[in-house]
């Protein structure tokens, strides 16, 4: 089978999800998406590469950015940054003020809201002398060979006027001791982080190097060493779809992060990596279209990590 088969399926089988989540209202830049657009894409880590409807439009990736700052401070930080930050499912909403309070400003994992607070926290300690969100954005530009990603300012101040609950989150982690930073220099640069904007095809580009242990196996980049890739992946299995990373687990059966702007990034080690975007959302905030989306695409190819059979990008070439 064929990427282009495979994506022409888990379009046919989203297509009736689309239009019934709701978008992230609650960001007002993000309101006005559409609830029925959706884009796909798969990249294969021999380079084969297949993409299928909105694929030209660029969204806001939001929390899908905490991969790369999680990549940036794993790289800089080694072992030290879980001192900060732990490695748990939190069972709790991505926002939740009560579990950062009761566990004493040490964020459950990196990829709930408090989570990647600190960890851009450390970005900004080792890129003090540069624009630290440029900085997380240079990344994303090299992951994807894209210098045309852009930050969305629009997004991002709209994130920054109508984020009160991610400063009050910023603030008790920086009450506990646990922000090196001001919480308003670190919070700049996580909205800014989080309006990265870019293409189903530049993101499945940019998450290729964790098929690969930590290395892009189209350019020889290394990103991460294979152990902190393999530990990027375990935590996106088990915290990127927030409370319900149990559920993309059970129903996909790959390594994931979701974001509230409809985006899903999602890897198959050793095989591909593959992006999806549906604005609409469900009840946690992930794109309810990209996960029925996710799951017929591994259902159909195979590509599942709890597989005994799993195939090769080798096995999908024309």
């Amino acid at each position: 089978m064929d990427w282009n088969g495979a994506l022409e399926h888990s379009f046919e089988e989203a297509k009736p999800s689309l239009g019934k989540g709701a978008v992230a209202d609650y960001i007002p830049a993000l309101a006005g998406a559409d609830p029925k657009a959706f884009a796909m894409a798969v990249i294969g880590v021999d380079g084969a590469e297949a993409s299928i409807g909105d694929d030209t439009t660029a969204f806001s990736i939001q929390s899908i950015s905490k991969v790369f700052t999680l990549t940036m401070a794993l790289s800089a930080r080694r072992e030290k940054l879980w001192k900060r930050v732990g490695r748990e499912a939190s069972g709790s909403p991505f926002n939740s003020i009560v579990q950062l309070e009761h566990e004493r400003g040490v964020p459950r994992n990196p990829f709930i809201n408090a989570g990647a607070i600190v960890v851009t926290d450390t970005v900004v300690s080792d890129h003090s002398g540069n624009a630290p969100a440029n900085e997380i954005l240079g990344v994303v530009r090299q992951a994807s060979g894209n210098d045309a990603v852009r930050i969305n300012n629009e997004i991002a101040t709209s994130e920054e006027t109508w984020g009160d609950r991610n400063r009050s989150l910023a603030y008790f982690a920086k009450s506990f001791g646990n922000l090196e930073n001001p919480a308003d220099v670190v919070l700049k640069t996580y909205f800014r982080q989080c309006a990265i904007e870019m293409t189903v095809r530049d993101l499945a580009r940019a998450g290729l190097f964790l098929t690969s242990g930590g290395k892009d196996p189209l350019t020889g980049k290394c990103f991460l060493t294979r152990a902190q890739s393999n530990r990027v992946n375990a935590l996106m299995m088990a915290n990127g779809h927030y409370d319900m990373s149990g559920d993309f687990a059970f129903r996909v059966g790959l390594p994931g992060k979701s974001g509230v702007g409809g985006g899903i990034l999602a890897i198959a080690p050793g095989s591909c990596a593959v992006a999806v975007w549906s604005p609409g959302l469900n009840s946690a905030g992930n794109s309810l279209g990209g996960t029925v989306a996710m799951e017929a695409f591994t259902d159909c190819t195979g590509l599942n990590v709890f597989s005994d059979k799993t195939p090769r990008a080798s096995d999908y070439r024309e």
